[in-house]
């Protein structure tokens, strides 16, 4: 049998021997040396005295009820420091658990149940103890004896009654208490208190159809007809939804009707009241100007009317004096009046004459402006027909007479060129009652004067005609309440965005009400005349710039104030539909039309084009002149048309559809001409509409030889200005792109659109006159005879090429 020392032991438990020594002395065994040996016994002895001493004392075959674990952990942390360096810190942590053994918590259950069973035994006691006081208190004398006499009897013959009073008070609390389990484990009360969560009461509510179930899914006895609201153009998509059925059913009766179509395909209001009608429901037309009639209803009857200038538009044969005539009316009447009492809009004057206010429309003169004079001729009140003496009736000057009896407008008939010497009044004369035209001294009602819009002889004679006719006319409108005018002409502004030039003809218009002009809504965020000073409000008959539309609206659209911004967009979104859908009608009809030549003849050939113009009455123009040069073996299909400038949607689709693009007074911008260099997409640009139809109509014919094509040699951006005492204004010029020579002919452009046309009057590098300038180099430019080149503009160099087809 092997024996243990105390240092052997030591050495198994890791403790130092004087330790061990100390424990075994505490635990009663007599131990003094390191040498000495330790029986099993005593062993186990000191194991339950170390047990003991972490929890209660045990006996040699109990565990202990406590048991406490001391945990240490160690590790680095490294923290940066400064200048790069870094340090290293040791931490240690510490970890001290204590575990309880479960019946010490059962013990600990039951010692509370019983000091809490001795409280209530207790306060129960007290309080019988204070119902007794009181009932002796209130008690008489007597019943005080008697019950003395009772005390003292029961006091010589006492009874035990304290089991009954015992059985009594456990009678009670049955009733109000419920028995416990005396060795239930209590939950350990923390300190703070511990909400109870609340059970969720769900309240549910009976809907009448549970409620009413007897004809909730009740069998109709007869077919559900419904009423279905038609408008004029509706899908099977559409259809079938105000049906509350599937397509496919619709798409099913319409095949029985023999109509053919997808579900996404548009149906017209009379088809697809047939296929409603063959389904056995009732179809209900919708007029579609139910929601414009809210704007039409708004009628201004009840403001009254008050004068209002008369609006004159003049009209006429190409350089027959009509722009000369307005000119010489401006001038004479600007010293009359202070600065500002001259408003010009893009072909719109208003003038004061002796306190009466006139407003002039300046119509072109060429046969391309048929629809801007038709426009001119529905919104005016007089119509001035300048006629030249020397040139007599021309083809424009009939057409404007037909438009004047259209539109049922007093014409005033301005023979110009009076101061000529070949002039024949009489042969003019003539000619006007060969037309129809017939003057107020040969019993006619038309007013004759001859002017001379050089001299200026007959002009005052002129305005007082006017304002005599518009006398006559008893012209009245009212200055209030909601605006309703006309679209003169639209364009873009840079900086500004759209902007449209229009006349009010009734009511008033206020910064910033809400406007609709055809299918464009917007805010009438600026209200500015031709001085770019802002108005608050505009009248009748008075012409004005709007800026805050969505985009640019068309010439000759009707322009009315809306009340609230959801109507606004409710009109705008219809009429859109409304012209999208006969576009893509008129493209069918086209396509079918087309198809059908060209199964009869191949051998038809289709020039197809773009046209980009500064405003929109350029491009309604262009548009016109260049569809009237079709012919039956060759023809012009205007594939797209706009306002502003080239862009690069406009290339991608010219390359698309084999086209050329016509810039009238506009430009290519950037992003444009880097994927022009990439392709090879033609551009014309045109600043004269005769040049543009002689081009195509030669093109078309097939006399274009020679061609002659304008080459762009360079171009230069404005970066400053400086004044020269023998040339005027310098441009201080950075080429960017070519070559920039003095023999060249220039342009100038301000935001992609031509402003002027010229020639270089000099061409300098520092001090030093050069010919040619390149790429990437600085110069001095001298624009002849003009002298408004700003900051920004580009000078455009371009030669002029022919060459043989």
């Amino acid at each position: 049998m092997s024996t243990t020392t105390v240092s052997k032991l030591a050495t198994a438990l890791k403790l130092s021997s004087e330790k061990l020594i100390l424990q075994l002395n505490d635990a009663g065994i007599d131990v003094t040396d390191k040498n000495d040996v330790v029986s099993n016994d005593q062993k186990l002895l000191l194991l339950n005295h170390l047990r003991g001493s972490h929890g209660t004392k045990s006996t040699a075959s109990s565990a202990p009820k406590k048991l406490t674990i001391n945990r240490r952990s160690q590790s680095e942390l490294k923290l940066s420091g400064s200048f790069g360096r870094s340090r290293t810190v040791n931490v240690e942590v510490r970890k001290k658990r204590t575990y309880l053994k479960k019946e010490t918590l059962i013990d600990q259950a039951k010692k509370e149940l019983e000091e809490q069973k001795k409280l209530e035994q207790e306060k129960q006691k007290q309080i019988e103890e204070e119902i007794q006081n009181q009932k002796l208190e209130s008690a008489p004398a007597e019943i005080i004896n008697k019950n003395q006499s009772k005390i003292s009897v029961t006091d010589k013959k006492p009874k035990d009654t304290s089991h009954k009073k015992d059985k009594g008070l456990k009678k009670k609390k049955r009733k109000n208490q419920v028995d416990e389990d005396p060795y239930l484990i209590k939950e350990l009360h923390v300190k703070g208190k511990v909400k109870k969560r609340k059970k969720r009461k769900i309240r549910r509510s009976l809907s009448s159809a549970i409620l009413d179930q007897a004809h909730t899914f009740e069998k109709p006895t007869s077919p559900v007809v419904k009423e279905v609201v038609i408008p004029e153009v509706i899908t099977p998509q559409g259809l079938a939804q105000k049906l509350s059925m599937k397509v496919n059913e619709v798409i099913t009766s319409m095949m029985n009707l023999g109509v053919i179509a997808t579900a996404n395909d548009n149906l017209d209001q009379e088809t697809a009241i047939l296929i409603v009608q063959e389904m056995g429901h009732k179809a209900v037309p919708m007029d579609e100007r139910t929601v414009e009639d809210t704007l039409f209803d708004d009628g201004d009857d009840t403001y009254e009317k008050v004068d209002r200038p008369p609006v004159v538009t003049i009209m006429g044969h190409v350089d027959h004096g009509k722009t000369s005539l307005l000119d010489y009316i401006r001038k004479s009447k600007v010293v009359d009046k202070e600065a500002g009492g001259i408003t010009q809009h893009i072909g719109a004057y208003s003038i004061v004459h002796k306190s009466n206010s006139i407003t002039f429309l300046d119509t072109p003169g060429h046969a391309a402006f048929s629809s801007m004079r038709a426009r001119g001729a529905n919104v005016t009140d007089i119509i001035i027909l300048v006629v030249a003496a020397n040139d007599g009736v021309k083809p424009q000057t009939v057409e404007s007479i037909e438009h004047a009896r259209a539109s049922v407008v007093p014409i005033i008939v301005a023979i110009n060129k009076i101061d000529k010497p070949e002039s024949d009044i009489e042969k003019v004369r003539n000619e006007m009652i060969a037309n129809e035209i017939v003057p107020d001294d040969l019993g006619g009602d038309c007013l004759f004067v001859n002017i001379s819009a050089k001299t200026g002889d007959g002009i005052e004679n002129l305005l007082e005609t006017i304002v005599l006719q518009s006398e006559i006319l008893d012209l009245k409108a009212s200055n209030e309440g909601r605006a309703v005018g006309v679209v003169i002409e639209s364009g873009i502004e840079s900086g500004k965005g759209a902007v449209a030039t229009i006349l009010i003809t009734e009511g008033r218009l206020n910064k910033g009400d809400l406007i609709i002009a055809g299918e464009e809504f917007g805010k009438a965020r600026i209200l500015m005349d031709e001085n770019n000073k802002e108005l608050n409000f505009v009248t009748p008959s008075t012409p004005v710039k709007v800026f805050g539309l969505s985009s640019t609206p068309n010439a000759g659209d009707e322009i009315r104030v809306v009340s609230n911004e959801k109507q606004g967009k409710e009109i705008s979104t219809l009429r859109k539909d409304r012209n999208r859908v006969n576009k893509l009608n008129d493209q069918k009809i086209i396509k079918m039309k087309n198809f059908m030549e060209q199964s009869m003849d191949s051998s038809k050939k289709t020039i197809s084009l773009i046209v980009k113009a500064d405003v929109q009455g350029s491009v309604e123009a262009i548009r016109d002149s260049l569809l009237k040069l079709s012919t039956d073996e060759v023809e012009v299909d205007i594939i797209s048309s706009g306002v502003g400038g080239i862009s690069e949607s406009d290339i991608n689709l010219a390359t698309a559809s084999n086209a050329f693009i016509i810039g009238f007074n506009v430009r290519a911008d950037t992003g444009a001409r880097k994927i022009i260099k990439e392709s090879d997409v033609e551009i014309k640009y045109y600043s004269v509409i005769y040049e543009t139809i002689d081009d195509v109509s030669d093109i078309i014919e097939g006399h274009a030889t020679p061609i002659i094509k304008e080459e762009i040699t360079g171009l230069a951006e404005v970066r400053d200005i400086f004044d020269s005492p023998k040339l005027g204004k310098i441009a201080g010029c950075l080429v960017t792109e070519g070559t920039v020579t003095k023999s060249s002919s220039i342009r100038v452009l301000r935001d992609n659109t031509v402003i002027y046309e010229g020639e270089l009057e000099s061409l300098k590098r520092f001090k030093d006159s050069v010919n040619k300038v390149k790429s990437g180099t600085e110069c001095g430019i001298g624009v002849k005879n003009y002298n408004d080149v700003k900051i920004g503009d580009q000078i455009e160099c371009y030669t002029k090429l022919e060459i043989n087809q």
